[in-house]
């Protein structure tokens, strides 16, 4: 059966040679392009491949350098962002020291209004404080022990806060300073 199939389809070397002229000065079949229009349309074809990739590169290299803008102007304009929201504390700040004989209980009331506005800032700008209650586990992520004092309770849990810590968004601008619960 394979013999009949050989013989049906002859080799492609064979097909190849008997499909080209006999000789060179024959002139084409009608309908094929000679080798010179064949190198010419393939030249075109190379220069438009040329083409397309020179402006895919630039348009990559545009994307680029956009998103570098982009990446610059988001710091500086987050930077911005947070100044504004801090002028109003300075301003509350400065009228303070204005005034000319500031009672004790107006003093109060103006670092209470000052730290509402200090409080405003950091929300909007998604500043966060960390305040770990007593006993809560002691977190190395988001809290400092700096001494380890016998307690009642759970060891390496927090026993108090010494200063609080800040994260901005998700992370860690400053940990909270704890005590900790020594193992018993």
């Amino acid at each position: 059966m394979q013999d009949q199939e050989n013989q049906a389809s002859p080799n492609p070397d064979e097909e190849l040679a008997s499909a080209q002229p006999s000789t060179p000065a024959e002139p084409a079949a009608q309908g094929t392009p000679s080798l010179e229009e064949q190198l010419a349309a393939t030249e075109a074809k190379l220069a438009e491949m040329h083409e397309a990739f020179l402006r895919a590169k630039a348009e990559g290299d545009n994307i680029r350098r956009r998103a570098q803008e982009d990446v610059a102007k988001a710091h500086k304009f987050a930077v911005e962002s947070f100044a504004e929201a801090m002028v109003p504390v300075k301003d509350s700040l400065e009228m303070a020291l204005k005034v000319e004989a500031p009672t004790i209980e107006s003093m109060k009331e103006g670092v209470e209004m000052t730290l509402k506005q200090l409080n405003s800032a950091f929300e909007r700008n998604r500043l966060i404080e960390v305040v770990p209650a007593a006993g809560d586990k002691l977190d190395p992520n988001k809290h400092q022990a700096v001494a380890m004092v016998p307690a009642e309770q759970e060891a390496n849990t927090v026993v108090a806060v010494l200063q609080k810590g800040y994260m901005i968004a998700d992370r860690l601008l400053r940990p909270a300073i704890v005590t900790a619960a020594q193992p018993k």
